[in-house]
């Protein structure tokens, strides 16, 4: 049955307004990123910048702030851009490497409570994060792992590692079992096997668990606000420290918020066939 034209038409505006409403804020953002700090407060609100500016990024980058008149923040700028890469990178390494070894562990190996212990870890995806913010900030000054790449990043693995887990353990049980009873035929070992003709197949689920964990990290705001309050401050902490008591700077606050979509605008866009493999990679036995 062929489409009708208003079918058609229904898609096509559907489509559309999805277009608008995921991707109009960023344009803002990015747009009011080279708009003049006077030309905010002009009405009618113009949708393309009239006078275009690069002082925004002069003031982020610290790049001739005598002739702008503006504060210096390029410090604080780069240090909260390095904290996110650090902790975001950091936490996804830590994530993947667990989940890998756990997931396996899950699939092929036999011991006793394996399934209620999978459905506990699984489980802890329904506890919000608030729920448990005290307790764990508790302990992570017992163990002094307040405002550290360490610390951030072991709260952002344990966040991230119940979807990881379930997500590699559907990708290995789609992997062929006789592959692995061959190379046990042949002498190879549990790690062997695992290192060298496992995780070579997974690369797609691998990948995939990597995008996400990488992603919510980069984008985590409670969590770095209270246990990152200044030595690992990342970027989602930086930006709303622009708004201040009297003065709402606009400027920094777009620049910084559009370099902070790069990094992640850049994994979607170059990494996207391999997210999309990755969550299907378990779907087909």
């Amino acid at each position: 049955m062929k489409d009708t034209l208003a079918y058609k038409v229904f898609i096509r505006i559907g489509v559309l307004v999805l277009l608008l409403w995921s991707l109009g804020p960023v344009y803002w953002t990015v747009a009011s990123s080279f708009t003049p700090t006077a030309d905010f407060s002009i009405r009618p609100i113009n949708f393309f910048p009239e006078n275009f500016t690069l002082d925004h990024y002069s003031r982020l980058f610290g790049i001739d702030i005598a002739r702008i008149g503006g504060v210096a923040v390029f410090e604080q700028f780069r240090a909260a851009l390095l904290n996110s890469v650090v902790t975001s990178l950091g936490a996804t390494a830590l994530c993947v490497a667990i989940s890998a070894l756990g997931a396996y562990a899950f699939t092929r190996l036999q011991f006793p409570g394996r399934k209620v212990l999978f459905l506990a870890v699984v489980a802890t995806l329904a506890i919000p994060a608030y729920g448990v913010l005290i307790p764990l900030y508790r302990i992570m000054i017992q163990l002094q792992l307040v405002d550290t790449y360490l610390g951030v990043a072991l709260i952002y693995v344990s966040a991230y590692l119940p979807l990881s887990l379930w997500l590699l353990r559907s990708v290995f049980e789609a992997l062929p079992v006789s592959l692995e009873e061959a190379a046990q035929l042949d002498g190879a070992g549990r790690l062997y096997i695992f290192f060298r003709i496992v995780l070579p197949l997974t690369g797609p689920g691998l990948t995939a668990a990597a995008i996400l964990t990488f992603l919510g990290a980069w984008g985590q705001y409670l969590v770095p606000l209270i246990f990152s309050p200044q030595a690992t401050k990342p970027l989602t902490v930086l930006v709303p420290e622009f708004v201040t008591k009297n003065f709402i700077d606009y400027g920094l606050i777009t620049a910084s918020g559009s370099i902070a979509l790069v990094i992640p605008a850049l994994v979607v866009i170059f990494l996207n066939r391999y997210l999309v493999s990755g969550l299907l990679a378990g779907s087909v036995k």
